[in-house]
């Protein structure tokens, strides 16, 4: 394994036609932006002016059966493109939407 290979706790799953998230630093305007790419841990949200590494960022993702409010870590930024974030905090029900939407898209 090279030291370039990423080692991914959750599995990833691509959503080809995305997934509307909002989101906001703290004190900041919400945002509204299309997530690509869905994991257990964590989210690729593209938007053209992501904040750094390292910012805090509350979101909530619409999901079948309500949504997924979490607190997040922004872990990879990259300007015109978008952030990979990390949740870092998440209540029991939402977790429960999340994983079970999950199994679902990893069964297609």
């Amino acid at each position: 394994m090279t030291s370039d290979t990423k080692v991914r706790r959750y599995q990833r799953v691509t959503l080809p036609k995305g997934a509307m998230v909002a989101w906001e630093r703290s004190g900041g305007k919400r945002k509204c932006s299309c997530a690509s790419v869905l994991a257990l841990g964590g989210l690729f949200i593209a938007t053209p002016d992501p904040p750094p590494v390292g910012d805090v960022i509350n979101l909530v993702l619409d999901v079948p059966g309500g949504e997924v409010r979490a607190r997040a870590i922004v872990c990879d930024s990259h300007a015109g493109k978008g952030m990979g974030i990390q949740f870092t905090a998440m209540a029991p029900d939402a977790r429960a939407r999340l994983n079970l939407l999950m199994v679902r898209l990893t069964r297609i």
